[in-house]
């Protein structure tokens, strides 16, 4: 599993239940098959405005969190390629080391 996986599960999970709650039809519906008058019209209208400007805060939030969710995976990143840069020179500096070795065992083994 990558690692940057998890931190993005665990900011998402906790807003699922929202998520799925906001997304349920909760609108005032008309009776039957009779137009809808003048009120209902409005009250249509109403819902739709209270459940935008619910949308657009909610929508802020989200934003705020996958923004700090990004900047903690960017250190992350930045973590990890640091320790690969230094994993990465110690296994140069032992490769060159036992080729050096290699080097004066080939070279005591041919002198004798």
């Amino acid at each position: 599993m990558p690692a940057w996986l998890i931190p993005a599960l665990k900011a998402v999970l906790p807003h699922v239940g929202t998520i799925v709650s906001a997304a349920t039809p909760v609108f005032t519906k008309k009776s039957g098959n009779a137009p809808p008058d003048q009120s209902t019209l409005q009250q249509q209208i109403t819902e739709l405005q209270t459940a935008a400007s619910g949308n657009d805060a909610h929508i802020k939030e989200l934003a705020a969190q996958i923004q700090s969710t990004v900047e903690t995976l960017e250190k992350g990143a930045a973590l990890a390629e640091a320790r690969h840069r230094w994993t990465l020179m110690l296994c140069i500096a032992a490769l060159i080391l036992s080729a050096s070795a290699l080097s004066a065992a080939l070279f005591v083994l041919v002198a004798k």
